[in-house]
């Protein structure tokens, strides 16, 4: 993917370090995979950050059929729900 403009929702390194074992459901390089991992994230942060409808994502990201797909992926996973349960701990390893 070319370089796209970077968006103050875009997550950053530390928290994908964080994030990225809970939402990779398959592995990163499988051929079914379409998008950047990371990427799809960044939209789905970018259309909760804005509250914009999911076809008004801006053509620099995947398509919003694809984050919407993925999205509703994680949903069922649980993956959002592990996020929010582990974070309290990891927080407090780095006390905070």
């Amino acid at each position: 993917m070319s370089e796209r403009k970077r968006y103050p929702s875009d997550v950053s390194d530390e928290e994908w370090a964080f994030v990225a074992p809970y939402l990779t459901l398959i592995a990163l390089t499988a051929p079914q995979r379409q998008h950047d991992l990371r990427e799809v994230f960044n939209a789905l942060r970018w259309l909760v950050r804005s509250g914009a409808p999911w076809r008004y994502l801006p053509g620099e990201f995947p398509p919003w059929p694809a984050v919407y797909q993925q999205t509703q992926r994680w949903l069922a996973a649980g993956c959002f729900e592990a996020i929010v349960h582990d974070l309290p701990v990891v927080r407090a390893r780095m006390g905070e």
